[in-house]
């Protein structure tokens, strides 16, 4: 007998990807609810896995030498570029033990990356 086949609507169809982009936006609306001012014009995006470049600047938080996220710090002028905080999917994945893990340190990684946007420690954000 085959397999049933698990509607989409059903948490268990749900890719990596998916699951991923669900705990990046859940982490995002937990400290909009106390920073929203901050992050109206703050744009995030996720890539599976970093750039390949041969120096990462101090807008990337590394682990060892692994890129976890990047912070874009946008541009005014004529061609105005909001911030944008990029978080790279599959080093975070490697990093944690199991779905909650990943939540707390994509909230860790998001409110890091936010502070470094602000200039301020990352615990007078939390």
């Amino acid at each position: 007998m085959r397999g049933r086949l698990v509607p989409a609507t059903v948490p268990s169809a749900r890719t990596r990807a998916e699951v991923f982009d669900d705990l990046v936006l859940d982490a995002v609306e937990s400290l909009e609810r106390r920073h929203g001012r901050e992050l109206t014009a703050v744009e995030f995006a996720v890539e599976d896995v970093p750039p390949e470049l041969n120096i990462y600047d101090s807008d990337v938080l590394e682990d060892g030498e692994v890129p976890l996220a990047r912070l874009l710090p946008g541009r005014p002028g004529r061609q105005p570029m909001p911030p944008r905080i990029i978080l790279y999917r599959r080093p975070l994945e490697f990093r944690a033990a199991d779905r909650e893990d990943l939540a707390d340190l994509i909230h860790d990684v998001v409110l890091e990356q936010l502070a470094n946007l602000l200039g301020v420690d990352p615990d007078e954000l939390e």
